[in-house]
Order: C-alpha cells, then sequence, then structure tokens
C-alpha cells in the first residue's frame, strides 16, 4: 500500500475531521471571548474604578538600567497587550 492511500484513508476517518472543524471552532470562539473581554468588560470595568485607560496600564518589574553606556529598557507586563490579543 502506497503512503499517500495510506494517509488518504487516515485523513478521511471521522476523528481527524471532527478534530479539523473542533480546531477551527475553537481559534474562532477565542476571538469572541477576546473582543467581548476588550471592547464590552474592560470599558465599564475602567469606568467604575475611576477612569482608568487599561491600554496604557502596566506593571512596572524592572527599572530601565544604563549598562556600559547602552540604556536596557525596563521589564514590564503591559495589560493592553494581555488584553489586545485580537
Amino acid at each position: 500500500m502506497s503512503k499517500i492511500k495510506e494517509f488518504k484513508e487516515f485523513a478521511m476517518k471521522g476523528n481527524v475531521i471532527d478534530l479539523a472543524v473542533g480546531i477551527i471552532i475553537g481559534a474562532a470562539f477565542g476571538k469572541i471571548v477576546t473582543s467581548l473581554v476588550a471592547d464590552v468588560i474592560m470599558p465599564p470595568v475602567g469606568f467604575l474604578v475611576g477612569g482608568v485607560n487599561f491600554t496604557d496600564l502596566k506593571w512596572q518589574l524592572k527599572v530601565p538600567e544604563l549598562i556600559g553606556g547602552v540604556r536596557q529598557a525596563a521589564v514590564t507586563i503591559n495589560s493592553a497587550k494581555i488584553l489586545d490579543v485580537v
């Protein structure tokens, strides 16, 4: 039996097709949830806590340093990047 024929039989089984459909639906659902959080949930939360703009919010883990005459960037966790996955 040729490798191509074996692969075709494997790919046409129901489980492989179901897995492919599940991955596509999962990716689309992830985008929907990300948009819901970033565009619907976070703006009212920012308003309720005093007008915080979450797109500019970041936690600085390490201050910028001057090493060998070269300025090193600060190490930060940017919540805007976490929420802006879309």
